[in-house]
């Protein structure tokens, strides 16, 4: 919702700008989503090694 209320001001103050934007958002996002992708399966990969450093300690815990 602030997105399009940013943009409907954009669309006032210079409307050929707002155009733009409004044409260039989903190749910006298509480029982007490249690295998203990269970000979601290093965040995975970073929990899994975290769980497994620190499994012994939560198996102890549990004794």
């Amino acid at each position: 919702m602030i997105k399009f209320l940013l943009w409907c001001i954009l669309l006032v103050l210079c409307w050929p700008l707002a155009l733009i934007a409004l044409v260039a958002y989903p190749f910006v996002w298509l480029f982007l989503l490249p690295f998203r992708l990269v970000g979601i399966a290093v965040g995975g990969i970073l929990q899994s090694v975290w769980a497994l450093v620190t499994l012994p300690v939560r198996i102890l815990g549990k004794l």
